[in-house]
């Protein structure tokens, strides 16, 4: 009877609790470690091959990389890549941390990790913490060991327009809900970075809040005014600058022989280098660019590198290995029913595949130089760092799609819903 059939379903849905309870200890782990083998959605598993090959990948270029420049100044052959597998070792368990945690974890933390990202980005104005390179102040330096605090403001800035987003979502339709307080807020972050010059990840984060914004649904004419406002801020920015109007200055001389001494020397000996790979490399650890010719060879030009030992196939591969990652974020995207992880999802994927991008098209002379490094494969460990815990996230998120993949999976609300059928049927 339908009565019956509603006074049975509370006592089977709270039947496995209490089984629970009452069970041996031995048991309850075995319950305990299938859920963590349980299955997982065929985008989880792409996210995270591909970022554990691409991090695999990235500490043997900047193996080769380094290795001539480590044994000149007297150190050890493997000097650098040690400490980029340091950050390697702390940033996968991380990952695979952070992929366990709820969706609304990510919510709570939103605001105060914003701001906690803020306040650690105005450290590199402090005298004696905050260092300067190639004219950018967008450097601490603590214990002898270097860190880039504009990498965590990518990650916090994501997380922090999906909230704001996916809270009004139903007043999105109004400038003014569009505008305020992303617009207030996003100026305020980006600006901490172009205080200190760096125009380069400035751009970034100019591009993951057009992202958010796209992916939050916001009506085309809504849409265009902050793309039309970061285009002007990045001309501003760019005009405003000696050393930046010398670096388009340089992109746009095709023949750049007048100043191959001065800003066209880099990007030269870049696209000299991976043009001398041809299609099948000079073989690995063999390039003659890291031999002092070309500048930031394992970070900002390791594309470079990777094309002269590896050539066209090791491009290829690469490009192939940054598709499918895309591949797998897009498919969360698209099939969450959840604004919050749609927003977060889509602006965490424009980020890392966008910069990824930017680097390899100023490695091909497509852009002027910008300075962002390669996601996952450029030597820096705060930049691994942040990409892995970003990573991490996506995998959060592809945690509440169904394993089997099918779409429709927006959250852990699916599943419960699914699982109450179940219910009844065992309760009859």
């Amino acid at each position: 009877m339908p009565g019956q059939q509603t006074s049975a379903t509370p006592q089977a849905s709270g039947a496995p609790e209490a089984s629970l309870e009452s069970a041996p200890r031995g048991f309850v782990a075995r319950v305990s470690l299938g859920r963590v083998f349980a299955p997982v959605p065929s985008e989880f598993l792409l996210i995270a091959s591909t970022a554990l090959i691409l991090t695999g990948f990235g500490l043997m270029m900047v193996l080769s990389a380094t290795m001539a420049t480590a044994v000149a100044d007297g150190a050890s052959p493997f000097e650098v890549v040690l400490k980029q597998a340091a950050f390697a070792v702390i940033g996968i368990p991380l990952m695979f941390l952070a992929s366990r945690l709820p969706v609304t974890f990510w919510k709570r933390i939103a605001w105060p990790a914003l701001i906690g990202a803020t306040l650690f980005q105005l450290l590199v104005f402090v005298p004696g913490l905050g260092s300067a390179n190639d004219g950018n102040r967008n450097w601490i330096v603590i214990a002898g060991f270097q860190a880039q605090p504009s990498e965590f403001l990518k990650l916090t800035l994501a997380l922090w327009l999906g909230y704001v987003l996916y809270r009004k979502q139903t007043l999105l339709g109004l400038w003014r809900h569009v505008f305020i307080p992303v617009v207030p807020v996003g100026a305020l972050v980006i600006g901490t970075v172009m205080a200190g010059h760096d125009l380069g990840t400035a751009m970034i984060l100019m591009l993951i809040l057009l992202g958010c914004l796209f992916f939050s649904g916001v009506k085309l004419r809504l849409f265009l005014i902050p793309l039309l406002l970061v285009v002007a801020a990045a001309a501003v920015f760019a005009v405003t600058s000696p050393n930046r109007m010398a670096r388009i200055m340089s992109f746009l001389d095709v023949d750049s022989v007048s100043c191959y001494d001065t800003s066209c020397y880099q990007p030269l000996h870049g696209i000299w280098g991976l043009a001398g790979g041809g299609i099948f490399g000079l073989g690995l650890g063999n390039s003659r660019e890291k031999y002092g010719w070309l500048p930031a060879q394992s970070n900002d030009y390791i594309f470079a590198i990777l094309g002269e030992e590896l050539g066209l196939i090791g491009c290829l591969v690469v490009l192939a290995l940054f598709t499918l990652f895309s591949v797998g974020a897009f498919h969360v995207i698209r099939k969450t029913h959840d604004p919050f992880i749609r927003i977060v999802a889509g602006g965490i994927t424009v980020w890392i595949v966008g910069q990824a991008l930017i680097n390899i098209a100023v490695v091909l002379r497509l852009s002027p130089v910008l300075g962002v490094p390669l996601p996952f494969m450029s030597q820096g460990g705060t930049s691994l760092l942040s990409v892995l815990i970003a990573c991490g996230v996506l995998l959060s998120f592809a945690r509440t799609l169904p394993a089997g993949g099918a779409a429709g999976g927006g959250g852990s609300g699916g599943a419960r819903a699914a699982a109450r059928p179940t219910r009844v049927r065992a309760a009859r």
